[in-house]
């Protein structure tokens, strides 16, 4: 296909490589949410703010700052290296590789953007929604397999064929 980039013409990856990958990382940022979770848990009691929120602060803390984290992660992985590490694992990546830092950063805020909602009572129930929404229109998007995120960014998740 004459005029058609390199990037474009690239086997896309299987939505259960692109769950493994997602579930790699989510295991390694809920080890850092349980650690935040402790400590701020700790530290909030013993100022003697445990109760505000009902008792909820530590776990909206932890989430604001493991969603924070991962989103940052992820913004930065792809913006400099096309992948993050659960994707290096499951040998995909971002297509084209190299993207500007403003569609790196659209793309990590609409996924895993929503994280850092998830320790709000009824909110968290509107976060996991649009995760899971996510999902399904990976799914969904035939050829391509591609979700909001990636529409957003301009990009797709392709086999790492190197």
């Amino acid at each position: 296909m004459a005029g058609t980039p390199p990037w474009a013409i690239s086997l896309p990856a299987e939505w259960w490589e692109r769950l493994a990958a997602r579930l790699i990382e989510a295991l390694v940022f809920g080890v850092f949410y349980y650690i935040l979770f402790i400590a701020l848990w700790a530290i909030f009691r013993t100022v003697g703010v445990l109760e505000v929120f009902g008792g909820r602060l530590p776990g909206v803390c932890a989430w604001f700052g493991a969603g924070l984290a991962y989103a940052g992660y992820d913004w930065r992985a792809h913006f400099r290296h096309g992948r993050t590490f659960g994707k290096a694992i499951m040998r995909i990546r971002l297509a084209p590789a190299k993207l500007t830092p403003g569609a790196a950063l659209k793309r990590s805020l609409v996924y895993p953007g929503p994280l850092m909602l998830m320790g709000i009572p009824v909110v968290n129930l509107l976060a996991g929604m649009l995760l899971f929404g996510v999902g399904l229109l990976i799914l969904i998007d035939k050829p391509l397999e591609r979700g909001p995120h990636d529409r957003l960014a301009g990009t797709r998740v392709v086999k790492d064929l190197r």
